[in-house]
């Protein structure tokens, strides 16, 4: 029997995050996106509870963890090292870096950043940012897929668009982009609204595009050349997402300097891991046979 879930604070990289800790073993950081929180994770923790220390944070500015004020506090390389804070609050060196949507741009920058501190590495959803570069502006219906990055530069329309009648837009992005319908209930959105609720949480989560992404991507010639992925990377990938073409999957392997696996998961969306949670958890699982025996 695993360890009880544990609601924590931790201070890291000159901010208190909210995390949920649950078992023994490796590090285990799970990190969500937007517009999620740790409960993002809610399959996956006591599954993984049997075999690893499991840490699911509120990222920087979303429910209980800080939300500091200011785009330029939601850049990159601030959210990586608010990664590589919660390794040393836990007295570790490394750990097992797990990542979906905002939480995998997260996880595949701290591979690149700290490779010596990413044991294994495993992303949902999300294109490796070289792949990205190439791919997102010459694919036509990826840059249909992308509305929502030019709507998120404005000042203050996304955020009361998404606001309006108890978040309503926010409730209908999550239930009407899953591939099969109920799988969020009314319990877990209700909880989701709690999270929004809170003051500057949405603006916060917004920033993330504001701070990171800008839509010239999609129009310059943009040539950044990433470090190579020395981690073992395992990637998960819900065919029928509603934001990313499943082109922009592919390629990877070629800037991983170690073993790489992709495994698609048919009829499946953007929400993998609580869309087909079973079958996240052992595809999890299988990746990190060594440390489950």
């Amino acid at each position: 029997m695993s360890e009880p879930r544990e609601h924590k604070f931790f201070e890291t990289n000159g901010v208190r995050l909210h995390c949920v800790v649950q078992g023994k073993g490796k590090l285990m950081i799970l990190l969500h996106g937007f517009p999620e929180f740790w409960y993002s994770w809610r399959h996956q923790i006591p599954v993984m509870a049997k075999y690893f220390n499991v840490v699911a944070p509120d990222m920087r500015g979303y429910n209980e963890s800080e939300k500091p004020e200011g785009v330029e506090n939601y850049r990159l390389n601030i959210l990586v090292e608010d990664i590589m804070g919660l390794i040393k609050a836990f007295g570790e060196k490394e750990a097992i870096i797990v990542g979906h949507d905002w939480g995998a741009i997260v996880a595949w920058t701290f591979a690149m950043t700290h490779p010596e501190a990413t044991e294994k590495l495993i992303i949902m959803n999300v294109p490796h940012p070289q792949v990205w570069q190439e791919k997102a502006k010459y694919i036509a219906r990826q840059l249909q897929k992308s509305w929502y990055v030019f709507f998120f530069q404005t000042e203050k329309v996304p955020e009361n668009y998404f606001s309006k009648n108890n978040f309503l837009a926010m409730k209908l992005m999550l239930s009407n982009s899953t591939f099969k319908k109920g799988v969020f209930s009314e319990k877990d959105l209700e909880k989701f609204v709690e999270a929004w609720s809170k003051p500057g949480a949405l603006t916060a989560g917004i920033n993330y595009y504001r701070a990171n992404i800008r839509p010239e991507i999609f129009m310059e010639d943009i040539d950044l050349k990433f470090p190579k992925i020395t981690s073992p990377t395992l990637v998960i990938w819900g065919e029928e997402d509603l934001a990313l073409t499943l082109d922009i999957s592919k390629g990877a392997e070629k800037y991983v300097d170690a073993p790489y696996t992709i495994k698609y998961i048919p009829n499946c969306g953007h929400w993998v891991q609580n869309e087909e949670p079973e079958l996240v958890n052992k595809y999890i699982l299988e990746f990190l046979e060594e440390y489950t025996k």
